[in-house]
């Protein structure tokens, strides 16, 4: 007997086909449709013209940059020790445990491999995919939210959230996040239509502007690893992976400017 069952619990969205699908996995689902149809609309700002099925080809790719990354980057960044004992349970994505570090290096090289192979240009092709990136972002911890993860520290302030099974009334930080996300979005969109703006900057600026909010918001995300002491400050699993990311946002940004000063001192009447 064919049966749905709708919100069997918080965090499960429905039950098909005996199958739980997670509010999370829903959201996973919405970003990759809402990229489907964004990325046609945005790659004329970076004269590119894909068809439909080269973008579903890269999202393909995407998604399993994604999955295969946000898990291994958990499994490599948070909890080495007890995989390293439980090796089998990598794969059991179902329990619980992706990293956003690890997904968002898992979706670059993704889409470096399947983007080269196509001769599609990196750089216009990382300009282009960076909007609705950060709205999926902004998706995923909305699924954070419903779930009740990765939720804040204790405060006094007043829009707590009250969180099931936790003391205390807390920062609703995965609602920061979700502004922070959507500013992002909002941000490289600004950039990405500016005309005659350079490929790659766009990209750059969201790199250097999400390490940045990142960093920042993580002061207000309960940490259940603790803080790492680098003994001048105490910083989280997760301020220690966003500082990379910022140095090659900000690095980036000042190679492609460099670039276009040496070809103008070159060629002084190309614009």
């Amino acid at each position: 007997m064919f049966m749905i069952e709708f919100f069997p619990s918080p965090t499960v969205a429905l039950i098909l086909f005996g199958f739980s699908v997670h509010w999370y996995g829903l959201m996973y689902f919405a970003a990759f449709l809402l990229a489907f149809f964004l990325l046609p609309r945005l790659q004329k700002y970076r004269s590119l013209s894909l068809t439909q099925d080269d973008w579903a080809t890269l999202l393909s790719w995407a998604i399993v940059g994604v999955l295969v990354g946000g898990r291994l980057g958990f499994v490599l960044f948070y909890e080495p020790s007890y995989f390293l004992h439980h090796p089998l349970e990598i794969a059991a994505v179902w329990n619980g445990g992706m990293s956003s570090h690890g997904g968002f290096i898992g979706v670059v090289l993704a889409l470096a491999y399947a983007g080269k192979k196509k001769g599609i240009d990196l750089l216009a092709l990382a300009d282009t995919v960076v909007v609705p990136a950060a709205i999926g972002l902004a998706l995923g911890r909305i699924g954070n939210f419903i779930n009740g993860e990765l939720y804040g520290t204790v405060t006094n302030l007043p829009w707590v959230v009250a969180t099931d099974g936790l003391e205390g009334l807390r920062h609703p930080a995965q609602m920061y996040a979700v502004l922070k996300d959507l500013f992002l979005a909002w941000v490289c969109l600004r950039h990405l239509i500016i005309p005659g703006s350079l490929r790659g900057r766009t990209f750059a600026l969201f790199l250097a502007l999400y390490g940045a909010l990142r960093f920042v918001v993580e002061y207000f995300r309960e940490q259940p690893y603790g803080f790492i002491d680098l003994k001048i400050v105490s910083l989280s699993v997760g301020q220690l992976l966003t500082i990379p990311i910022i140095i090659v946002g900000v690095w980036l940004w000042w190679k492609l400017g460099n670039a276009r000063r040496a070809d103008h001192v070159q060629n002084p009447d190309v614009l």
